[in-house]
């Protein structure tokens, strides 16, 4: 039996199951930096790299609606940042943020 678990596992490991998960949550982060902070709307506005899960090839500065409004407190105007947005009932919205180390 044991063996037939690490057989499993091996095909897991070699099939690329496990790993590519773990590169892609990675590779989700953005580089940005926060230009606007609008709490009473729930928005942040953020100079951004490319983020390439939202078929946005070119860096801009765009208002993103956030998950969460703690998430607004966070963060001030100037903070280099690195953040991870995605479509939220049909609106780009930033899920998790971070300030740049």
């Amino acid at each position: 039996m044991r063996k037939i678990a690490l057989v499993a596992a091996s095909i897991l490991v070699l099939s690329g199951a496990v790993l590519p998960r773990v590169a892609v949550a990675q590779s989700a982060m953005v580089n940005g930096q926060v230009t606007k902070i609008d709490e009473s709307a729930g928005k942040i506005t953020l100079k951004h790299g490319p983020i390439k899960k939202l078929d946005m090839n070119e860096g801009m500065t765009m208002v993103f609606r956030v998950q969460d409004l703690a998430m607004l407190k966070q963060v001030k105007v100037g903070d280099k940042v690195r953040f991870d947005a995605d479509r939220v009932n049909g609106q780009i919205t930033v899920t998790k943020i971070e300030k740049a180390r």
